[in-house]
């Protein structure tokens, strides 16, 4: 943990004058739980004390952490999961905060976003051309490509020219490929030292911006880079408030998750022939095809035991991507500032550092093969951390204060489950019935109803190390740390309804069954449309679909697949008798108030597969550890996307509605009480004919609109 900060400037202003300004400016009303969350944020920032809060959807959580923010002394980065949220906080909050409290702040606090490189245009790329497979630097791509390519270049141009950001936010619309073409990774970049176009950089001049920041808003995986991986991507901070915090391990697990594929070894191959003189190229290409002749004998799923012929093979890449690497170097040294060698260097690079991770076969990784069908590329390794509570605990929270914060943070009813999977330890936290300031609120001890010790018997938490997780021999410093659940100011029990059709047989993993289908149009009937349905697959979400179309023809029914998601999301909002299905995407962050949406379906409790290669390593880790591991990782990531699926149905205090369960394992298994105290604290029944009155009467009341 970072020493406490110096005394601070006595004329700082008050955390609730500003508040009150920025509140007031905005035309909004006091909300306790914004003022309370802004006062704990201030107190752990001043204690240097670690900081988990759940604030309800309404709350108003990014004013009431951004207010502390600004007032601090030093550097705060703020960490956010989605580009949606980077864009909100930058483009709207920020601003509207800084001009509604200015009276109050006097000297305003200076801002900046910060992203990875390749979100940025590079202007080397667009000037000079992109290196084909061949290592010739082409100009412009043919065809719809090209034209895409050509107007993203323009754009560009207009924003050297105008001191832009060149972020690709603000670009015009395009495609992942296009994209590729005006832009590079931090691998392909040339640098600062070296590129001719270091002074108008976009990148470069984001960082300069960050660098003379108060306040960095970036992302978890920016931020994933910077503490744990140690490469400076970032500049120097020691508060970071992780916003969207349910994520963070998500996203920290994505960012370090490497794939490996023979078709990735001839790619980078082509590109060294035109870099190497010798025949280091060519043995890197031998080094592919045994790759992929390891990888032709092997089934897809998790590889627990490596066979010899794949721990050569990938040696051997290792070994050959190494020699290949520096020969290109030694090559390509009288003109380093070469973007077609300096590409290639990277791609062997890429190579030659995840064979070796591969190589490695370290009890901390997950290695597992690729069905052919989804890699398209063809068979296809991919390895990911067993845990990332470690890396987080050691490169992040024992170095920073942080506040995470999230509407989905207590999950069972408690804390616990988020606190050990982002590196904090349930033994460590500061009981609240000592702060006076936290009274009203339940401490660790009180699990209730939905605690995993009181449904499975797994013992106290305090007690659980485990695997990945760091005991007192590991690191005898402990690291204090609070959480407070502000509540929300929506009136749950009043507004919503969770229904459980009890009724029902459990779900299939073929899709639903009639009986299902049966209470989906049902349900929908009922509501007049107005159904957002959440589905497990796209495959049951399509089959929902197709009945619900063929019963219910006067209703729109627009399903995942049938357009982009932003289309799909204003003909949902633009027709009240709408309904649309999906898949995950659709669980979280979808923002549908009012009428719009008064059904939410689920059609099953949202468990990983079972042969999920690294969901299955961490339960059977778990296990191992002496903890439930069907508990500790299946019912826990079941419990956050039930959390935030159910989120989506109340949106404001005038909200009213119904989530609709169709898995019986809610009411009838064990783990069931786990899950509903994960949930906001809706009135619950099983009754199907009290629903479907109820959401007959929604609708009803619902604005007329022309048929």
């Amino acid at each position: 943990m970072p020493a406490q900060s110096t005394a601070r400037d006595r004329t700082r202003p008050d955390v609730g004058d500003v508040l009150d300004a920025a509140v007031a400016s905005l035309q909004g009303q006091e909300r306790p739980g914004q003022i309370q969350m802004a006062e704990a944020v201030s107190r752990a920032l001043d204690r240097r004390e670690h900081l988990l809060v759940q604030a309800g959807t309404g709350t108003g959580k990014s004013l009431a952490y951004l207010v502390p923010a600004l007032l601090q002394d030093d550097r705060v980065v703020i960490a956010t999961a989605t580009l949606a949220l980077q864009h909100q906080l930058v483009e709207r909050d920020i601003p509207a905060l800084l001009r509604g409290a200015d009276d109050v702040l006097g000297e305003h606090p200076s801002y900046a976003v910060l992203k990875g490189r390749s979100n940025y245009a590079c202007l080397h790329r667009i000037r000079e051309g992109v290196p084909d497979d061949q290592g010739t630097l082409v100009d412009v791509p043919t065809g719809s490509l090209g034209a895409e390519v050509v107007e993203l270049r323009e754009w560009a141009s207009d924003e050297a020219e105008n001191n832009g950001t060149g972020d690709r936010d603000g670009a015009p619309r395009h495609t992942d490929r296009a994209w590729q073409q005006v832009s590079v990774s931090h691998r392909e970049c040339l640098g600062a030292s070296k590129c001719p176009y270091a002074a108008e950089c976009f990148a470069e001049r984001a960082r300069e911006r960050a660098m003379d920041a108060t306040l960095v808003v970036t992302n978890h995986s920016l931020l994933a880079i910077d503490a744990i991986d140690g490469v400076p991507m970032i500049p120097e901070y020691d508060v970071v408030i992780v916003d969207e915090a349910h994520e963070l391990t998500a996203r920290v697990t994505q960012s370090a998750t490497d794939e490996l594929s023979p078709a990735m070894v001839e790619r980078a191959t082509r590109r060294a022939r035109n870099f190497v003189d010798g025949p280091e190229a060519d043995d890197l290409g031998d080094a592919g095809d045994a790759l992929r002749e390891a990888l032709d004998g092997l089934p897809p799923g998790r590889i627990d035991a490596m066979g010899v012929e794949l721990s050569d093979a990938l040696a051997l890449v290792r070994d050959s991507a190494r020699t290949c690497w520096s020969a290109i170097s030694k090559v390509n040294k009288e003109n380093d500032a070469d973007a077609a060698g300096q590409q290639a260097r990277g791609l062997v690079l890429d190579v030659q550092k995840i064979a070796e991770r591969m190589a490695a076969g370290s009890d901390r990784d997950v290695l597992w093969t690729v069905d052919r069908e989804r890699s398209r590329g063809g068979a296809m390794l991919r390895i990911a951390p067993l845990d990332v509570s470690l890396p987080l605990r050691d490169g992040l929270l024992s170095r920073k204060t942080a506040v995470f914060t999230s509407a989905t943070l207590k999950l069972g009813g408690d804390f616990d489950s988020l606190a050990r999977s982002i590196g904090l330890k349930p033994p460590e936290r500061v009981d609240h019935s000592m702060d006076t300031e936290d009274v009203g609120h339940a401490s660790h001890q009180d699990d209730g109803e939905g605690s995993v010790g009181s449904e499975d018997g797994e013992g106290s938490a305090d007690s659980e190390d485990g695997e990945g997780s760091v005991g007192s021999e590991d690191r005898p410093e402990p690291l204090p740390w609070r959480a407070i659940d502000v509540g929300s100011p929506f009136d749950y029990r009043k507004q919503a309804i969770l229904y459980t059709a009890a009724a029902l047989p459990p779900p299939g993993r073929d899709g639903p069954v009639e009986r299902h289908l049966d209470e989906i149009c049902a349900l929908v009937e009922a509501a007049g449309g107005r159904t957002l349905g959440l589905f497990s697959s796209r495959r049951a979400a399509e089959i929902a679909a197709e009945k619900v179309r063929e019963r219910l023809a006067d209703l729109t029914t627009l399903c995942q697949g049938d357009a982009q998601l932003p289309e799909l999301q204003r003909g949902f909002v633009e027709d009240p008798h709408a309904v649309l299905f999906g898949t995950l995407s659709l669980w979280q962050g979808l923002d549908v108030p009012g009428d719009t949406c008064q059904l939410v379906i689920i059609d099953r409790i949202p468990f990983p597969r079972p042969d999920d290669p690294l969901m299955s390593a961490r339960a059977r880790a778990a296990d191992k550890a002496g903890r439930n591991g069907f508990m500790t990782v299946s019912a826990t990531h079941a419990a956050l996307l039930l959390a935030q699926g159910t989120g989506r149905l109340i949106r404001r205090t005038t909200d009213r509605g119904v989530v609709a369960v169709l898995d019986p394992r809610l009411v009838t298994a064990r783990y069931g009480g786990f899950l509903r105290a994960s949930l906001p604290p809706m009135w619950t029944t099983t009754d199907r004919d009290v629903v479907l009155a109820a959401l007959r009467r929604l609708a009803a009341a619902a604005e007329p609109v022309p048929r």
